[in-house]
């Protein structure tokens, strides 16, 4: 049976559960062929098909990151597409492949920036997770992607300094925390409330690393 016939759009839903259902079963039985199937069917021709099948693929990287890491080239080639869910849900899967592949995702960094900078709020988060997971697999990478990042979060709005600071914080290590530290004590100036408390635990986060 082929596992579209399961999607949301196939069985007539509007809801993402029969999507999300799915997903938890591809990886509790590490079931490749079927993540294949679904991988494939990323191009098919109906939209609603598409949207669903990298609705599986990131919901099944959340739980088996490894079982969508083949497919990072795919994820790559959905950040140039026009529909912008397959945009952000492309850069959702990298953000998690690069948690178990971050060489196959460096190899795309400046198809990331781009998509970075061109795309929805969604993407943005994303992109800065993806680039973080990168960046905290070795010095080399870390040394290519962190002072991006730093660039980001001393130029981004103040309303998304909390959530792109607790993003960045798995690319944070010994040897740049100071740096890190004093962009986020800067833009604190700009922040009050909630904002101001999730960034001084990133700082305290950081500080103690």
């Amino acid at each position: 049976m082929s596992v579209i016939s399961r999607l949301a759009c196939s069985l007539g839903r509007r809801d993402e559960i029969p999507n999300q259902e799915l997903a938890r079963d591809l990886a509790a039985r590490k079931d490749k062929a079927g993540i294949r199937e679904i991988a494939e069917n990323l191009w098919n021709k109906d939209k609603n098909i598409q949207a669903d099948c990298i609705k599986v693929l990131y919901e099944t990287g959340y739980l088996e990151p490894k079982l969508i890491a083949d497919y990072a080239e795919e994820f790559v080639k959905l950040l140039r597409s026009r529909n912008n869910r397959l945009a952000w849900g492309g850069m959702i899967a990298l953000a998690e492949v690069a948690k178990v592949n971050p060489g196959a995702v460096f190899q795309h960094l400046d198809e990331i920036k781009k998509a970075k900078e061109t795309g929805s709020v969604i993407t943005v988060d994303n992109a800065v997770a993806t680039l973080a997971w990168t960046a905290s697999a070795n010095a080399r990478y870390n040394q290519a992607i962190f002072p991006y990042l730093l660039k980001h979060l001393s130029g981004c709005r103040p309303k998304e300094v909390p959530q792109h600071s607790e993003k960045t914080l798995p690319a944070v290590n010994s040897a740049n925390k100071t740096d890190f530290i004093k962009v986020l004590e800067k833009r604190s100036e700009d922040l009050s409330g909630s904002g101001l408390s999730r960034v001084k635990k990133v700082i305290k986060q950081a500080a103690s690393l």
